[in-house]
């Protein structure tokens, strides 16, 4: 057999590698998990009548795009929260972000760009599908660091302009998973105006944007249109699964302008898996409500400061503006990992595993990823585990 070479050099996937690592014993009777980034606070409490109302459209098949109320209720969410008009014909419903964040690149990404193999730009660390789908597209990966340095945001006007030319798109994520940064106003005019200087797209993965201390983040496309961009220059891409809380009800959407949403929906016709009709019954009646984002937010606010209140003492510790990681500093991030879980049953993410290396250097290697999702007295548990083990 014949198999592609261009995922023979894929390392291990961060959760397998991450049991791997961690399977070890522990002297620790009570394990906290605070490695995924799976909320644990209540979803809205009207789903399950939403749900059971729509069952008996199960029987048919889902509409691909979005239905028209979940197209509506996503058009009304981004003109509530961003003050943008967005139509329907520049929406797409998705079966999560993960695979609207994957198939654009797969329905937008040219062939060649100048007439070279074109180059798709992810901040460094960065969520693990971004260079996948690169490598799906024949495109070549450019890993940007995103460190302390750079403001926890990638620096794409400092690359070469040989590799500037031959950009078809660029990822960034904001507020950034794991570093918490928000790109302000003038981050995004200035990438805008790089995209339009070297003529390629940004893919915004804004999943977070709903999680902050008090400042809402502005939008990607929100500034694009405020700068009168082209339309197709931004697509952005939200989810209910941090916003709500419902990672398993596998609704997000991308919104852009209408050749490309329609580049995206002509492939998604052949290759994509339309979310069911009861569950985008649920997701229109989650994106129209808003009572239970800033139930959800206050929480999320409690947690920055048990974080501050236990961590801030530490050196090159940097309380988040956003989401809910926390990115901190330790020598080495797989060692760190395996004593918290050998001494203290509080399993983190070593910051490697969502990073690369690029000429010797992982940013990630100093790092580990720690989830606030837990309940605030788990939370506050666990961080006190973690300062005296680590930082003691």
């Amino acid at each position: 057999m014949i198999f592609p070479e261009r995922f023979s050099n894929l390392p291990v996937a961060t959760w397998p590698r991450l049991r791997a690592l961690l399977d070890v014993p522990t002297n620790a009777t009570d394990v906290i998990n605070m490695t995924i980034g799976e909320p644990r606070h209540a979803f809205p409490s009207f789903v399950g009548d939403v749900l059971a109302a729509n069952l008996s459209s199960l029987g048919q098949y889902p509409n691909n795009n979005g239905t028209d109320d979940l197209l509506s209720a996503i058009s009304g969410y981004l003109n509530r929260r961003y003050d943008i008009t967005v139509p329907a014909t520049e929406i797409l419903a998705l079966n999560g972000t993960r695979e609207g964040l994957y198939n654009a690149a797969m329905a937008l990404c040219p062939e060649t760009k100048n007439g070279q193999k074109p180059v798709i730009l992810t901040p460094n660390p960065f969520y693990q599908v971004y260079a996948v789908a690169a490598l799906s597209v024949n495109a070549d990966p450019v890993y940007v660091p995103a460190t302390p340095a750079t403001g926890n945001l990638p620096d794409f006007a400092g690359l070469p302009e040989d590799i500037l030319d031959r950009t078809a798109i660029a990822y960034i994520c904001s507020p950034a998973n794991p570093q918490g940064a928000v790109a302000d106003r003038a981050y995004w005019e200035a990438l805008i105006r790089l995209a339009v200087k070297h003529d390629f797209q940004i893919f915004a993965d804004e999943c977070y944007a709903e999680i902050y201390r008090d400042t809402p983040p502005v939008g990607a496309l929100q500034v694009a249109r405020d700068m009168g961009a082209d339309p197709e220059r931004v697509v952005i891409f939200h989810s209910l699964s941090k916003r709500s809380n419902m990672p398993g009800l596998r609704s997000g959407f991308c919104a852009g302008g209408p050749k490309s949403i329609a580049r995206i929906l002509a492939l998604r016709a052949y290759a994509g898996a339309p979310l069911p009709g009861p569950l985008q019954a649920v997701a229109a009646a989650t994106w129209a409500d808003d009572e239970h984002v800033v139930e959800n937010r206050k929480l999320y606010q409690q947690k920055y400061k048990i974080a501050d209140d236990t961590l801030g003492h530490i050196d090159g510790y940097q309380s988040p503006q956003a989401g809910f990681f926390l990115w901190l500093p330790v020598d080495d991030g797989e060692a760190a990992a395996v004593k918290l879980w050998q001494q203290t049953g509080v399993r983190t993410l070593p910051g490697a595993y969502l990073s690369r290396d690029v000429d010797g250097f992982n940013p990630g290697d100093t790092f580990i990823r720690v989830a606030m999702v837990a309940p605030t007295q788990e939370l506050q548990r666990g961080l006190t585990l973690i300062r005296d083990c680590l930082y003691g």
